[in-house]
This record gives C-alpha cells, sequence and structure tokens, in this order.
C-alpha cells in the first residue's frame, strides 16, 4: 500500500460476491427443478346455482386429483371490480346476477396435465363424474375461459 493511502474495505465487496453466488446458486437449482403447470379458468355462474357450482366442481376436481393434479382450488367472486375498459365480466360476458368464478388447478409438471387431458375424452363417457349429462355445468360453458400456464415466478409455497 503506498505511504498514505487509506486501507480500503473488502467487506463490502466481499459480501456482495458472496451474495450474487447464493443468488446464482438458487436460479440453478430453481432452473433443475421442474416446474408445475397450472390451468386457469374464469366463467360466469348465476348466482342462485352457487352450491350447484360447488357440487360440480367438487366432483369433476376429485378426478383430476385421480389423474396427478397437485391441488384444484375453485374461487367464488367476492371483490371484483368492473373495469373501465376490461375486467373479469367482460371477459366471460357475465350477465346480471351471475358471479365471476376463477379456479386452477396446479399440475406437477406440463408431461402429467397433457396425459389427463388426453383421457379426457374417454372419462367423459366412462366416469359420470365427466359425464356432461350426469353432472352438467351449472353454467355456460360457451363463455367459459380457460388456459395452460408455464409458471415464471413462484413465491412462498
Amino acid at each position: 500500500m503506498p505511504a498514505g493511502a487509506a486501507p480500503v474495505s473488502t467487506v463490502g465487496v466481499e459480501s456482495s460476491r458472496v451474495r450474487s453466488t447464493r443468488i446464482e446458486h438458487s436460479v440453478r437449482q430453481m432452473e433443475e427443478v421442474t416446474m408445475s403447470y397450472i390451468d386457469g379458468f374464469v366463467a360466469a355462474v348465476p348466482t342462485e346455482n352457487k352450491q350447484r357450482f360447488v357440487e360440480h366442481a367438487r366432483a369433476a376436481n376429485e378426478v383430476f386429483l385421480e389423474q396427478g393434479a397437485l391441488r384444484a382450488l375453485e374461487c367464488w367472486g367476492d371483490d371484483v371490480p368492473r373495469g373501465k375498459v376490461n375486467d373479469f365480466y367482460g371477459a366471460v360476458q357475465a350477465r346480471e346476477g351471475e358471479t365471476v368464478v376463477f379456479s386452477w388447478i396446479e399440475w406437477p409438471d406440463k408431461a402429467t396435465r397433457d396425459a389427463a387431458m388426453g383421457k379426457m375424452e374417454e372419462l367423459m363417457k366412462t366416469d359420470p363424474r365427466m359425464n356432461p349429462e350426469q353432472n352438467p355445468m351449472p353454467f355456460d360453458g360457451m363463455r367459459l375461459i380457460y388456459g395452460g400456464f408455464e409458471p415464471v415466478v413462484v413465491l412462498g409455497e
């Protein structure tokens, strides 16, 4: 060190390097872990059909769990604001006397989900829980919106 020069602390630099290494390690770990896959649904259900919806969903979701789904959630609209340009109501063309529901099924991975979906046509013929005549949807399925989603950020459990 030159005469009269103040010593330079490397504590902060070292801490930054350690943090950076930890973050890089965490990212590598996340890349190695197979991410779950999510099927999401939004529908408009006649409010008077809430109990029928719950019964229908419970029966159908049992089948998804048997096919490998990790969990299924059915959520009844409680605090769904109206938007100025777009909102959940408009997305499903909700009418007076209907409640918006938001649902999702979590799968361990896309392969498990795809295998389960590959069995649905047959299950709709053989399993009364999936048969539209024996367990009809208590809402207009033509206004149901759905899609498969790959998580990109997962925090918490």
